[in-house]
């Protein structure tokens, strides 16, 4: 296995990983252990180029900084990827993935994400004991899948109220953009909680089990993010509101599971200025890794810290976005003012 360092001036360190018996090119990225070792999840996918994974580990990374930050975890921000086809992935690529993990003695921890799954981590903990979201274990986490999708559903439900006056979903009509682990339990909140779902996923059977299990309508992935519905719910891969699609948004509320959902702030902005409430990703969807930061930090009431963590993300919500009405400002800006001031703290105390 070769691990080659990558200079960067935007994070503390970058390595690209290949083996070339397992049939293995990957990159970790740690952007910031101010506030603690970093974690962030593994993803697999067929990227395009080794620079498409790179900008994209190098994305996710510092999206991990700052949603770590939000949730108030005593954790920074890091990520990995794999190129290749999830369907075709080996153990051999995986344990020779953790070898590399093991190397970084603990300043890296990682987890389930995008292509990977519990039975995954398990693969990896047979070669380093920096992995968590383990099915099995004193303190195992599991899937963070439903607690990712539950502080959607929870931050859905405060832009709800933001915007309409009342928390409640019956009878909204919500379009979600991917139904992989968390787009699936996030549409089953929905759905319980009487709202309308249209649906899109590029596995054309996942999109007609939804039409069979929630009675949702489905359209092409071309269509989703301009199809006219209450609240638009990008659960898939990141970078997809541009100020191009930001403009076809037929959505009073834009609030998903996925990362990085600005392609940049100029999209952000381009929301704003339609009326579209925007929920910043990295504090909707943080419910994940505070699932498995409670293995992480190997705690025994992982319950009572998740429940007290999902609320406080809530209340965390509710402020950005009234503050972004009062201040007249892009919630997205709110949400990185307030992350950046809580991470300036952390390096005062420091």
């Amino acid at each position: 296995m070769q691990t080659t360092r990558i200079s960067s001036d935007t994070h503390e360190t970058v390595l690209r990983v290949e083996d070339a018996a397992a049939g293995l090119i990957g990159f970790i990225a740690i952007h910031s252990t101010a506030r603690g070792p970093a974690a962030g999840g593994l993803r697999m996918r067929p990227y395009g180029s080794e620079d498409e994974a790179l900008e994209d580990v190098l994305r996710l990374s510092r999206g991990m900084t700052l949603k770590n930050a939000a949730a108030d975890l005593p954790l920074g921000g890091g990520k990995a990827v794999i190129l290749g086809d999830p369907a075709e992935k080996t153990d051999a690529q995986l344990r020779a993935f953790a070898r590399a993990i093991e190397g970084l003695a603990g300043r890296y921890w990682t987890a389930e994400d995008m292509g990977m799954s519990p039975a995954d981590m398990a693969v990896i903990r047979g070669e380093t004991r920096y992995v968590a979201g383990l099915d099995e274990g004193a303190h195992a986490s599991g899937d963070p899948s439903p607690v990712t999708a539950r502080g959607v559903f929870y931050a859905m439900r405060v832009a709800a109220e933001q915007r309409w006056g009342s928390p409640v979903l019956e009878g909204r009509r919500v379009a979600i953009q991917g139904l992989g682990h968390v787009g699936w339990h996030l549409a089953k909140l929905v759905r319980a909680a009487g709202a309308e779902l249209v649906v899109s996923d590029r596995d054309a059977e996942r999109a007609a089990w939804a039409v069979t299990s929630f009675g949702a309508e489905v359209v092409t992935p071309d269509e989703i993010l301009s199809v006219p519905c209450d609240i638009l719910a990008p659960c898939a891969i990141g970078g997809v509101l541009t100020v191009e699609s930001a403009a076809k948004v037929q959505a009073e509320i834009v609030c998903g599971a996925a990362n990085n959902q600005l392609a940049d702030d100029a999209a952000g902005d381009a929301l704003w200025a339609r009326g579209i409430l925007y929920v910043p990703d990295y504090v909707a969807n943080g419910g994940g890794i505070v699932n498995v930061a409670t293995e992480i930090l190997g705690l025994a009431d992982r319950r009572r810290f998740v429940s007290d963590k999902l609320a406080a993300l809530r209340e965390m919500t509710a402020r950005i976005l009234a503050r972004a009405e009062t201040e007249g400002v892009s919630p997205h800006r709110v949400a990185d003012e307030v992350v950046a001031e809580r991470l300036v703290r952390q390096d005062s105390a420091a």
